[in-house]
């Protein structure tokens, strides 16, 4: 990996640091439990609070620091090249239904920041989808036109605030971006102010439905609520097999202080190129840059050389926006719904105390506050348009999207089966720095030999549903590849749906 493409972390976390919470360490009885502390989570919780409701918010990390704390925090309805396919799977109500939700969520957040006086960089711009093959050309054509049937200030244009030419592009005016570890933290301190509690390094390994539910934290200590919401990015309860209906995505984040004048003024994405998005956001101290920040190279987590698509997104950094230093490199997670559409709702055909928000395909910011506008009216009663679209229940849609769900099959079957009959290298081969899964004694062994040469050995099993996990060199993580559990070095678990850490092994 290049110099500049060293792995620094997130920006937003560097910059908005915030204060610790202590772990929950004794019994709670509250209306409603909240696990996980991201922008779904912490934006149901923020809800249930105003509506009067007691709501505690269990978070295995920290909050606003895991999914959240990693995004480019674009906040726009334009989800890419979206409202054509909707249209076309949900008809032209259902399109709209997603419009209207996606927006009214940027138009809650834009309301609540002037409320709250949040200092979070709040910008509005306007949102493209480009593309530079002009065989594509017709295609974000019917995208312009489909986003503006379904509601959007959508419009075709060839000309952008990019620094190159592009064929065509979809743009809507009136979006926003901002600081979302800001936002977030600013909520949750009001959040507090209205009662609401906030447990940080709990991690939940039990939920009993009934009435109440019981949520059983690792600290051993048990939650009673009425209500219970599962907002932890990937679902770490599956009782709906949602697992079968969702499949994780990586993508690589780098940025670097450009001059203000060469602002590209707006939020670009392309699906092309292997996804390429683009925007900037004010430095923090430097009047006179911002922060140039370009995301791509999505790939399956634990697969492939995560240090040559850093090198790849750099040198297009490079190529595009030149003399840019790169400072900042992160990679950010996703999980993509086989249909579309995220799952915000009932947790499974038979809950009538637990309810989900998952599947948000890149898209977490409008989405987790959609989410929690969602599932703030479902609790407390109140009327939501847009319910049934989102309902996880739904089957219709799955029948008639059902190639995309079994090729997510096939690729989970593919990694079981297939990562198991992999040649395994020796240990002796690995180099400081590097991670293998190698056989020792005929049995396979997930070893990552540190800078002192000391060799740490865990199961390469993740403890989720058992695939084979494979190595992040650049990020030093283990990484599940079927459902996109994450893991350091000594197998502590970093990221769900996973909540017990790989069994360490002696060798």
């Amino acid at each position: 990996m290049t110099e500049n493409a060293q792995v620094s972390g997130s920006y937003w976390l560097q910059t908005a640091p915030g204060a610790p919470r202590p772990a929950l360490t004794e019994d709670l009885d509250v209306d409603i439990a909240v696990i996980g502390g991201g922008i779904a989570g912490l934006c149901t919780a923020y809800g249930l609070a105003r509506a009067g409701r007691s709501v505690a918010v269990l978070e295995a990390g920290r909050i606003a620091a895991s999914v959240t704390g990693h995004t480019t925090a674009k906040l726009t309805a334009l989800h890419s090249l979206v409202y054509a396919k909707l249209r076309r799977t949900r008809g032209p109500e259902g399109a709209r239904l997603y419009a209207r939700s996606q927006t009214e969520a940027i138009e809650h957040a834009a309301a609540l920041v002037d409320e709250l006086g949040i200092d979070c960089d709040w910008e509005t711009r306007s949102a493209y989808t480009y593309v530079r093959d002009a065989n594509r050309v017709d295609e974000v054509r019917a995208e312009a036109a489909a986003a503006k049937e379904a509601g959007l200030p959508a419009a075709f244009v060839t000309e952008t605030g990019l620094p190159f030419p592009v064929a065509g592009a979809v743009r809507v005016t009136g979006q926003a971006q901002f600081h979302p570890r800001r936002f977030l933290l600013a909520l949750a301190e009001d959040f507090e102010a209205r009662g609401g509690r906030i447990f940080e390094h709990t991690t939940v390994h039990g939920l009993e439905e009934g009435e109440p539910c019981r949520v059983s934290a690792g600290t051993g200590a048990t939650v009673r609520a009425r209500d219970v919401v599962v907002a932890t990015h990937y679902p770490i309860f599956d009782r709906a097999l949602l697992f079968s209906r969702l499949s994780p995505r990586r993508e690589l984040v780098v940025a670097g202080p450009v001059a203000a004048d060469r602002e590209v003024d707006g939020m670009y994405i392309t699906p092309d190129e292997g996804t390429r998005s683009v925007r900037t956001a004010p430095l923090a101290g430097n009047a006179g840059q911002r922060l140039l920040i370009v995301t791509g190279e999505h790939f399956t987590p634990g697969t492939g050389d995560t240090r040559e698509r850093f090198d790849r997104l750099g040198a297009w950094t490079a190529e595009h926006f030149p003399g840019v230093g790169l400072t900042h490199s992160w990679a950010t997670q996703d999980i993509d719904p086989t249909d579309t559409v995220p799952m915000v709702g009932p947790l499974h055909p038979g809950a009538r105390h637990t309810y989900v928000a998952t599947g948000f395909g890149g898209w977490g910011m409008s989405g987790g506050l959609m989410a929690g506008r969602l599932l703030t009216a479902q609790i407390t009663g109140a009327e939501c348009a847009w319910s049934g679209l989102y309902d996880p229940r739904r089957l219709r849609t799955q029948v008639r999207e059902a190639p995309q769900f079994l090729k997510t099959q096939a690729e989970v079957a593919g990694h079981f089966v297939g990562d198991r009959l992999k040649p395994a290298p020796p240990v002796d081969a690995l180099p400081p720095g590097e991670g293998a899964v190698v056989r020792v004694d005929g049995h396979r062994v997930a070893i990552y030999r540190d800078e002192d040469g000391a060799l740490h050995a865990v199961s390469p099993r993740c403890t989720h549903l058992g695939c084979l996990v494979g190595f992040n060199a650049a990020e030093r993580a283990w990484e599940c590849p079927c459902h996109g559990s994450r893991f350091d070095t000594d197998g502590n678990v970093v990221q769900g749906p996973a909540t017990k850490p790989l069994e360490r092994r002696e060798i």
